[in-house]
């Protein structure tokens, strides 16, 4: 062997490049993201109402903020590695989280302090991010090699057109899109689809892998089926779920639960086949399971409210269920997956490992229990103090769980070459004097700017309208009655910085709810409900109104002042007071000029005006049902939405004879409440004439104890609207011996009031009494252009209605007198007597017939003698041929 020559130099060792940054040092940074908007979360609750919107705060800084931040991030880490892909684009990662975040502050800001604009703006910058997050999902799927784990990706795609799907719904909502019972249908689908579709699906999928490595036990042999069969059935059970919710489908939503449901009970079989090999014994384990519990509770429970409650009104039956999917669910899977991944992610070799997860579960199983008992009492109807409790234990598990996060978080760094680490002299680089850690710079930025972000949220959605601060001076309650179209009262009066809260109770017998300019809102609110909103400190006037479907044009507004400021008198700021100025702006105006004589649209039909004889039997059943998205040709050429029975206005013709009884089925198939009430029968107003809600129904049993022609009508306040819209019909009632004529026909009279039902403009003229025309059977001049046919000597009894719903008929036949009136139960004139009637003359809500004979062949027109009504559509014609 030849001799070794050995040099030892003295001296550093050249310097080398710096090694690319660990992944773990990436994941710390975003996870304090996660655990700022954790941090943000507590304080929403414990701020409480002196945020605007307090309850929608604290739900949407947890689930826009903290959740769907970590899902971003874990999600593509748990695609990487599950897939052993490449990892994508850091700069494509980054710019990701950072406009999902924009994207929550924005609206966060945008609802709770307005504009709307902003708010919606944030909504679709989520919404795209998430389906961008979605594309480099199938992209890594694309690139990468079969596996065996590739299944779970399609959960995380699913998730991801889920939340664009809840990110549009809540871009219409802070719009205000949708009115009454279309906004609550549309509330109660955009929380499904985000709830369990986003948050669901994802946890659903993530539990394939995690659930068995948290337990340090093999995957179940039949994962990759369960797998696929329960996204077969989530999925798309999901999507139908929420078709069902929007379109009001009564059946619909509740069958995509129950595929829903099976899907996660597919998902459940792998999880309990690992279960039975290993038994929980971590805290991240036992948080996981219960986790999964409470899912299952809060699954069943929305089922059965989505199953038993009108569309419109799940969202109300929902919120209480809320703390079972946020806390028991999401804060618990959040939490558990962070005990497993925290630990990992910080890094330092095994020894700091079992340090960090040491850290984190310290004190877990007090932690669990807490959390898990103060779930039902946030829940059940409990006391106040109760109530009060179950928060307690719950923030306190919560705050427990940030404060080990951020000390794990802020002396963890990871491992610098031990080359670094020698230069040093040997000592370990994270530590300082003392010993005692150090902070990461980068850690330290992220979190100071994730806070900073939630200041400033806060800051925004604590302020007033104006752009000064505005200090608490005092506080107020006021109570706030919603009833008869009237919010009571009508202006609440206060001095600058006096925090109000207003207790708002229905005293109706319909739905209506209380939203204010400055976003705060109740739910809707069934008779006898109450809420409470808590406003800031008052800087200016603020405007209220009820959001359903012509409410706030009926006069059910109110108006917060601020005494001293003159503000009494000027329009409010915002949306609600261009409303106001609006409103104030319409002058009542005379009837407009509709084009009578222009030709109908093709396609056109007539209210069939002929009278049948009454049917066979003494008992009459029918079908009515309520709709109030219909549209009709109310005049030549003119066709608006209207409010009808059964499809029509007027609606069904139902006759019978003096001590028929009518057993009638009435269903509200329209997307408001609403009632029906039959003038000839004898009924106690506050049973069968109720309001009843979208999709539920009643029966309505009378005696024709009377003859007449009888008004029936929808007895939904504010009447006026609902009558003037389209819903009203007509009982007739044969008086005894009623001789038979050769034709008989009938008329309702009714006032068209043109625009969308329940506008503004359109209010004002029926408050003020200017209809823009009057109609024979829901068309103005419909009868000029289809001719009612009689033949020359024949006899015609002519039935009238008149449905108003403020002015009444005198109904008059040009050319041929009537012999025989009969009105309200009476006649006035029979057939023989010397004299004779020029009109038929009925109050609004009157009815009766007249009789008549046409002397010859002819065209005989037949008017309201008002001319003014017959001039704007209250005519017709008789088109009388030889016999």
């Amino acid at each position: 062997m030849s001799p070794v020559d050995i040099r030892i130099e003295r001296g550093r060792p050249p310097l080398e490049p710096p090694p690319p940054r660990p992944r773990a040092s990436w994941h710390l940074r975003a996870n304090a993201v996660v655990v700022g908007w954790l941090a943000l979360t507590v304080v929403a609750a414990l701020a409480g109402d002196v945020l605007p919107a307090p309850r929608w705060l604290l739900i949407h800084v947890f689930l826009l903020g903290a959740i769907s931040t970590a899902i971003l991030i874990w999600s593509e880490h748990f695609t990487v590695a599950l897939l052993r892909a490449r990892t994508p684009s850091r700069r494509g990662t980054l710019a990701r989280l950072g406009l999902l975040n924009a994207g929550t502050v924005a609206v966060l800001a945008g609802v709770s302090a307005g504009p709307w604009q902003v708010a919606a703006a944030g909504a679709a910058l989520v919404a795209g991010v998430v389906l961008w997050h979605a594309a480099v999902l199938v992209r890594l799927v694309r690139q990468a090699l079969p596996g065996r784990f590739g299944h779970v990706i399609g959960w995380y795609v699913a998730a991801s057109a889920a939340l664009a799907a809840g990110g549009v719904l809540g871009g219409l909502l802070t719009a205000d899109v949708g009115h009454g019972a279309a906004h609550e249908r549309m509330q109660a689908a955009h929380a499904v689809v985000n709830l369990f579709g986003w948050v669901g699906l994802t946890v659903l999928g993530t539990l394939f892998t995690l659930w068995p490595t948290v337990l340090r036990t093999r995957m179940a042999d039949g994962t990759r089926r369960s797998s696929r069969v329960g996204l077969l059935l989530a999925a798309p059970g999901l999507a139908v779920a929420t078709a069902g919710l929007l379109a009001g489908w009564r059946w619909v939503a509740p069958a995509g639960l129950v595929a829903y449901a099976a899907g996660a009970l597919a998902v459940l079989v792998p999880l309990v086949d690992a279960l039975r090999r290993r038994r929980p014994h971590t805290g991240a384990a036992w948080m996981l399971g219960a986790a999964i519990g409470w899912f299952e509770v809060a699954l069943a429970a929305t089922a059965v409210v989505v199953a038993t409650r009108p569309a419109a009104g799940v969202a109300a039956a929902l919120e209480p269920l809320l703390p079972l999917v946020l806390v028991g669910f999401v804060a618990q899977v959040l939490f558990g997956s962070l005990l497993h991944l925290l630990p990992a992610v910080l890094g330092g070799g095994p020894a700091r490992f079992k340090e960090n997860a040491a850290l984190l579960e310290r004190g877990w199983p007090a932690r669990l229990a807490a959390l898990n008992v103060g779930v039902p009492l946030l829940v059940l109807p409990v006391p106040r103090p109760v109530v009060l409790l179950g928060w307690a234990l719950v923030l306190g598990s919560a705050m427990a769980f940030v404060a080990l996060a951020v000390t794990a978080l802020t002396r963890a760094r990871p491992a610098r070459p031990a080359q670094d680490a020698a230069a040093d002299g040997g000592k370990d680089p994270a530590a300082g004097a003392g010993g005692r850690r150090r902070s990461l710079p980068a850690v330290a930025g992220v979190a100071a700017g994730c806070l900073l972000t939630a200041a400033a949220v806060v800051v925004a959605t604590t302020g007033g309208s104006g752009p000064a601060t505005v200090t608490a001076t005092g506080s107020r309650t006021i109570e706030v009655t919603l009833s008869g179209m009237s919010v009571r009262p009508g202006v609440i009066e206060a001095p600058l910085g006096t925090v109000l809260t207003l207790r708002v109770t229905n005293a109706d017998a319909q739905r209506h709810d209380l939203r204010l300019e400055t976003g705060e809102r109740t739910p809707a609110l069934a008779p006898g409900q109450s809420a409470t909103l808590t406003l800031a400190p008052l800087s200016g006037a603020v405007d209220g109104w009820c959001t359903v479907a012509g409410h706030r044009a009926a006069g059910m507004t109110m108006r917060i002042v601020p005494t001293g400021t003159g503000a009494g008198t000027g329009a409010g700021t915002g949306a609600a007071a261009a409303g106001h100025t609006a409103h104030s702006a319409t002058q009542p105006a005379g009837p407009s000029r509709l084009d009578l004589a222009a030709p109908m649209s093709p396609g056109w039909k007539p209210y069939d005006a002929t009278l049948r004889p009454a049917p066979g039997g003494t008992e009459h059943h029918v079908e009515i049902r309520a709709d109030d998205t219909a549209v009709q040709e109310v005049a030549p050429g003119v066709r608006q939405r209207v409010w009808t029975f059964n499809g029509t206005m007027p609606g069904p013709v139902l006759r019978g004879k003096v001590g028929d009884v009518f057993v009638v089925t009435f269903v509200n198939g329209g997307t408001m409440g609403h009632g029906i009430d039959f003038h000839a029968g004898a009924n106690a107003p506050d049973g069968v004439m109720r309001t009843i809600q979208p999709g539920e129904r009643l029966t309505y049993r009378f005696r024709a104890e009377f003859a007449g022609a009888w008004l029936y009508h929808c007895s939904t306040m504010p009447m006026t609207q609902h009558i003037a819209n389209g819903m009203y019909g007509a009982v007739v009632i044969d008086p005894p011996g009623l001789p038979p004529v050769d034709r008989e026909y009938l008329l309702v009279q009714g006032e068209l009031y043109l625009g969308e039902p329940g506008s503004e403009a359109q209010v004002a003229k029926m408050r003020a009494g200017e209809p823009d025309g009057w109609m024979f059977n829901g068309t103005a001049a419909g009868y000029d252009h289809a001719p009612l046919r009689a033949e020359a000597g024949e006899r015609v009894r002519l039935w009238a209605v008149a449905a108003g719903p403020s002015s009444g008929t005198a109904l008059h036949v040009v050319g041929a007198p009537f012999d025989t009136v009969y009105k309200e139960g009476a006649y006035a004139l029979r057939t023989g007597d010397p004299g004779g009637a020029q009109v038929l003359d009925l109050a609004p809500a009157q009815g009766g017939f007249a009789e008549l004979v046409f002397p010859e062949p002819g065209r005989y027109p037949v008017v309201d003698h008002t001319m003014r009504q017959a001039e704007a559509g209250a005519h017709g014609m008789f088109e009388v041929s030889a016999p």
